[in-house]
């Protein structure tokens, strides 16, 4: 297509693991849609989040920064107002840039009350909405008990179930994730459930709820846009509705990948996050026999409702002029590991499925490609810039742009990659006996070698990729590794030492400032002015306006 405007659909689903898709080798789960695109574009096989939670993640993909840069490391944990991310930055090149879904975006209101912006103004709704412009926005947990609800915002979702005749103050809670046994609710909240079949109509679920609102947004879209679609599955609850809650069974299950060797001398950190609640319910094989066959479920919906929106975009004539980007903001332990959820640096939770359709004609030689490259979430907003026609500011975007890999350039690529994890709120801290400021972990991986780095005085955690790809062993428990364990926080004090706060000026900026001060006659350190260009001193040169020195003083003073 050469060089038309270009639009971008950037799909984001939650929780998903790399290895969950037929196109990175999963035995049972057939996705052809995730396999559609693949065959487009390209699959980056090494993807890695900059923290494995869904707040702070998120945000890093937004801002295209680090956590520890943008701050917001944890779920709840306000953006700062002034805090640019991916809207700023395409809305300076003419693109509009919307939101579809969820973000897990927490506002700065204090700091908004500060500055007098008003959520009811357009500035103001974008610093609460993560820099978005919201077509429809839902965080999609709808949780409730006896202090109200988990989410303070409205529901969307709730209100269009209840206008398709859900009767209940939470349908999202009482039909969309929960089932029935005998005449009683079995919520989606408790594991025994998981096989069941959600009390609702299939296409009122939430995955193809937010599909119909995408078709509904390109529809009506004018000028080049950026929508940011933002699935909550297949994020527990783990609850699927009919067809789709027994596709898989437990003999499609895979066995955990776990080993006794990791609870032997654990680390006191990933002890702590093993006898855990949801560590314990998924060291249970009657626990994971259920939950992750509707974990399987939900990803087949996820993409069937894929598959309904590429056919949107052939039929429209749009995938023509659309960049499809499909990723997650984590993965999910599933019981590998002796873990539940997320949270560490395994590859289960730390590393996201990434796959990129550039539709230009410079992308042919890449199509159907997987490329190996270290490559990191924050790398998205500087690829967006770059397919906006812009250039990156590198002075605020920490991420590197893909389009070098997309077009089939060479690229330097990077030597390692950095997720962070502040778990300062969690039950671990407090276990731990650690103050706030010491819950942090650090990860580096060069693409072989991984460290964990725990602030609080603790050993870190090492494993070599590859002559231990399930990562069982931790070969910091002995000493024979201490060089690589040095070399790796080598590069952790580099990215340490990372210019990340000197957002106001940029590289060029700082260049062409260079002897301004001069030509506005600052000429501080000069012997007799020859130093400089005559034109530098011309208004301090010429002959005396007036004699202050020697004039006579008034005669009555």
């Amino acid at each position: 297509m050469g060089g038309s405007p270009l639009n971008i659909l950037f799909i984001m689903y939650d929780q998903l693991r790399f290895d969950y898709l037929s196109c990175s080798g999963h035995p049972h789960l057939h996705t052809p849609n995730f396999d559609r695109v693949a065959a487009m574009g390209v699959r980056f096989t090494n993807a890695y989040v900059q923290s494995p939670i869904c707040g702070a993640s998120r945000m890093s993909t937004y801002t295209g920064r680090y956590a520890s840069s943008h701050g917001a490391q944890w779920n709840g944990f306000p953006l700062r107002v002034g805090e640019q991310t991916m809207g700023d930055h395409l809305r300076k090149l003419g693109m509009d840039c919307w939101l579809i879904g969820k973000t897990h975006m927490k506002a700065d209101k204090e700091g908004m009350a500060r500055l007098g912006l008003s959520p009811d103004s357009v500035i103001g709704a974008r610093q609460e909405e993560c820099g978005f412009d919201v077509w429809i926005r839902d965080d999609g947990l709808w949780g409730q008990g006896p202090d109200g609800f988990y989410d303070e915002k409205r529901s969307p979702y709730n209100e269009y179930l209840k206008s398709k005749g859900y009767e209940s103050e939470n349908p999202w809670a009482d039909f969309a994730n929960a089932g029935i046994e005998g005449n009683e609710l079995a919520s989606g909240w408790m594991f025994d459930n998981a096989d069941k079949a959600a009390n609702i109509r299939e296409e009122d679920s939430e995955t193809p709820w937010l599909t119909s609102r995408t078709i509904a947004f390109i529809e009506q879209a004018k000028g080049t846009w950026c929508a940011h679609v933002s699935y909550i599955k297949p994020h527990w609850p783990y609850i699927v509705p009919a067809p789709y809650h027994n596709m898989y069974g437990k003999n499609q299950v895979p066995q955990a990948k776990r080993h006794n060797l990791e609870r032997e001398d654990a680390h006191p950190v990933y002890a702590a996050y093993m006898e855990s609640a949801i560590s314990s319910a998924f060291q249970q094989d009657q626990v994971r026999d259920k939950v992750i066959p509707a974990y399987m479920g939900l990803i087949k919906q996820c993409d069937d409702q894929l598959g309904r929106l590429l056919d949107y975009l052939e039929t429209s004539g749009r995938k023509e002029d659309t960049m499809i980007v499909l990723t997650s903001d984590h993965g999910d332990y599933l019981g590998d590991h002796w873990l539940g959820e997320k949270d560490l640096f395994h590859e289960q939770s730390v590393k996201v499925p990434l796959i990129i359709y550039d539709p230009r004609t410079e992308a042919d030689g890449t199509r159907g490609s997987t490329c190996e490259a270290l490559v990191e979430a924050i790398d998205l907003v500087p690829t967006f810039v770059e397919a906006a026609g812009g250039k990156v500011p590198d002075h605020i975007l920490e991420g590197r742009s893909l389009q070098a890999y997309l077009h089939s350039r060479s690229d330097q690529g990077r030597d390692f990659v950095i997720s962070e994890f502040d778990y300062s709120p969690t039950p671990q801290c407090v276990k731990l006996g650690l103050e706030p400021r010491d819950a942090r972990l650090f990860m580096v991986f060069d693409g072989r070698y991984k460290l964990m780095h725990a602030e609080g005085g603790f050993r870190p955690m090492l494993f070599d990729l590859m002559t231990d790809p399930d990562e069982f062993h931790d070969l910091a428990k002995g000493n024979d590794h201490r060089a690589e364990i040095d070399r790796l926080y080598g590069y952790l004090a580099q990215w340490g030492r990372r210019l990340a706060q000197r957002v106001t000026k940029s590289e060029d900026d700082i260049k062409a400032m260079r002897g301004r001060s001069k030509r506005k006659g600052i000429l501080p350190f000069l012997k007799d002015g020859s130093e400089v260009p005559d034109e530098l001193t011309e208004a301090y040169r010429g002959p005396v306006r007036q004699n202050h020195i020697n004039a006579p003083h008034d005669a009555g003073e």
